[in-house]
């Protein structure tokens, strides 16, 4: 998957972590479709390439922060009554491996910057993915995408234990 990952990588490079791009050893995406059962799409796709890539042992706090993130992608990034319209503009994960660390990121078409919400307000419905994402991710951050690509990208990072 070595040249299919790095050309997948060059428009996410800009903004995330500072990690060398050529030192990826593993990387993998999905398209997502506009709707809400794409958070399961998402987990399924993200356990699959976990188990592949032996990288179990942060997997429920991964899978955690991808399912947060797509939520979060759906429920803010499509525009209106798109959210749930075949032709909406697409999310997207990508899952990249360096030997110990992880990154999920998540493309969407929505320029908003990502806003963690006050978490003390336990009746708010939305707001809380990203406290969580920051909770359980050793850190996180979003770009805007540049050149002919819209939208922006919303990655969190994991340290791995080293195999063996």
């Amino acid at each position: 998957m070595g040249t299919n990952g790095s050309t997948m990588l060059k428009p996410l490079r800009q903004g995330l972590p500072p990690l060398d791009p050529a030192a990826v050893s593993d990387a993998a995406s999905c398209a997502l479709p506009a709707r809400y059962d794409a958070v399961r799409e998402a987990r399924r796709f993200t356990r699959a390439t976990l188990d592949q890539w032996d990288a179990g042992d942060r997997f429920d706090d991964i899978c955690l922060v991808v399912s947060e993130l797509v939520t979060n992608a759906l429920r803010h990034a499509l525009p209106g009554d798109a959210g749930c319209s075949e032709h909406a503009p697409s999310v997207r994960l990508h899952l990249m491996r360096w030997s110990e660390r992880l990154v999920c990121a998540v493309r969407d078409p929505s320029h908003e910057t990502p806003v963690p919400r006050d978490s003390d307000d336990f009746s708010a419905e939305s707001g809380r993915g990203l406290f969580l994402v920051d909770s359980f991710a050793d850190s996180w951050g979003w770009h805007p995408l540049a050149g002919t690509l819209h939208g922006k990208v919303v990655w969190a990072l994991f340290r791995l234990r080293r195999a063996g």
